[in-house]
This record gives structure tokens, sequence and C-alpha cells, in this order.
């Protein structure tokens, strides 16, 4: 098999793998979507759902049905601006905040449950070599003015 090829296989498997332990460990308050949402809100709070959708890639019918069982859930909560009635603003409510911080919680024990399989030296090369192939590494490394640094692996 191509590497390629070969990557996208372990790839789809361990996406897939780390998808169904965070439905099975969040639910049922919590669905990955949902995480996403309070994530994005996090870092853009109040937001129109509008906005939502460059991030979720989704319909905008789909953002009104997620947002509705969020809302009837205790997640977030709709305002409608003061100036425009038209608009509607969406924001975390604190039990929504308590949900995203426990969603993080265990999205980073499953990333950290498969990363122990490897040698702190393995962990630190695959972050490097995902950073490189993602090109994070590289805008990074152009952003803080810093030398290209190579890890010394196997060569």
């Amino acid at each position: 098999m191509e590497p390629a090829a070969e990557f996208v296989k372990s790839w789809m498997k361990l996406s897939k793998d780390w998808q169904s332990q965070m439905e099975a460990e969040m639910s049922p308050q919590l669905t990955g979507g949902q995480l996403q949402v309070l994530e994005l809100l996090q870092a853009n709070e109040p937001m129109k759902p509008s906005e939502l959708l460059p991030h979720l890639e989704t319909t905008p019918a789909a953002v009104t049905t997620l947002l509705d069982r969020m809302e009837r859930n205790g997640l977030v909560k709709r305002t409608r601006d003061e100036n425009d009635r038209r608009i509607v603003w969406i924001s975390t409510t604190d039990f929504g905040h308590t949900e995203r911080e426990r969603g993080l919680r265990i999205r980073s024990d499953i990333v950290n449950r498969s990363l122990d399989r490897l040698s702190a030296h393995n962990r630190q090369l695959l972050v490097y070599l995902i950073g490189k192939v993602s090109g994070t590494r590289d805008k990074k490394r152009i952003a803080s003015g810093e030398e290209s640094t190579a890890i010394q692996a196997t060569s």
C-alpha cells in the first residue's frame, strides 16, 4: 500500500475511534458538534448563528436545529439584539461553560491515552510531523521569526 493511502486509512480509523470514545464519554449531556460550538463561543462570544456556519461546514437549518437542542439542554442562550431585534446573539450559559470544560478534558484524556503508547521522543516527533503536514508548524515559525530547526529523528 502506498504511504498516502496507508496514512489516510490509519488516520480515518484513529479519528473514528476518537469520535466514538468522545460521544460515549460525553453523553448524554454533550455531543462532539455541541462541544465545537461551545469552543467557538469561548473564543468569539457572543456570536450570531450565521457566524457559526463557516466553522461547522453545515447548513443554516442544521445550525438552527443544533442550537435549539443546545438551548433546550441549557448549554447556550439566545438573546435579541437591543438595537436590531432581527439579530439574535448566542452565548454560553454557566452550565455550557462547565460542559465545555468537561468535554475538553474528555477529549484531552482520549488523545493522551492514545499517545501514551509512544515514547516521549516519538510523541514530540509526531506533533512536529503533523505540524509540518498541516502547515501550521511553518506558519508558527515564520510568525515568530525563529530559524528552521528539524528534529533529528531517524536520519
